[in-house]
């Protein structure tokens, strides 16, 4: 059995010290149970994954899922991609995701497209023939002066044709359109079973980690980039999913 998939308690007694957040073993070993509870939408994006690889994805191509973590996008791409002659590399720079993204992959029955798992940071990877590529929550870890840059190089990389699926948590420029949608997302934190020390923890944790952008700066930074047309085609609360299309 999985090593992954215990409940996640990491900042549910005090800390003296709150470190800045990574993606450690300890972390890996939550990963599942912290993402469901704390980001919105998440259980309904990763399954439609696979349904948006199904129209992208062509014959003798490469697909890419950088910031991989545990490889659930990985798998939902995997098991719906029927074109032959495919790849999926799944990267990550975090050892402990890495290790068990590869068992995850190995004991996985359903799908057939091949999968490489690099530990790596994504901005080392080169692209190439890419018809699609996913990045669920990762780019908003990349210093802000290194995005417009790696979204590029994606851009290059790909085929005519081929898409970006980008997940984020965004801000808006509104103030009571932030407070509310930050608010709400405090509360659904509360309704999974969080608790007031472990949302303060966990985000002074990410105060420094985590730097979210707003929508429009997505879609400038995406057209910049490199893509013709970019549509927004889920969001839940203060978490949004762009689909931008080459």
């Amino acid at each position: 059995m999985s090593k992954s998939g215990q409940k996640d308690s990491i900042y549910d007694t005090p800390q003296d010290m709150i470190v800045d957040f990574v993606f450690d073993e300890s972390v890996a070993h939550v990963f599942p149970d912290m993402i469901r509870r704390s980001v919105p939408g998440y259980d309904n994006l990763i399954p439609l994954l696979g349904i948006i690889a199904e129209k992208f994805v062509t014959a003798n191509s490469n697909i890419y899922d950088l910031g991989c973590s545990l490889g659930a996008s990985t798998l939902s791409l995997r098991r719906r991609i029927n074109s032959s002659g495919c790849k999926i590399i799944a990267v990550d720079n975090a050892e402990a995701m890495v290790e068990q993204c590869r068992e995850n992959i190995a004991n996985d029955t359903q799908g057939k497209t091949p999968v490489d798992v690099i530990c790596d940071d994504i901005r080392n990877i080169p692209f190439k023939n890419t018809s699609l590529a996913v990045m669920n929550f990762t780019l908003q870890f990349i210093s802000p002066d290194e995005r417009l840059p790696l979204l590029s190089k994606i851009a290059t990389g790909m085929n005519n044709g081929g898409a970006l699926i980008l997940s984020e948590k965004i801000i808006r420029e509104e103030e009571n359109e932030q407070a509310l949608l930050e608010e709400l997302q405090l509360n659904f934190k509360r309704a999974n079973g969080y608790s007031e020390l472990e949302i303060s923890q966990k985000r002074a944790a990410l105060d420094n980690v985590l730097i979210p952008d707003t929508i429009e700066i997505h879609r400038q930074r995406l057209t910049q980039a490199g893509f013709s047309q970019v549509v927004v085609w889920q969001q839940c609360l203060n978490f949004v999913s762009l689909l931008a299309i080459k």
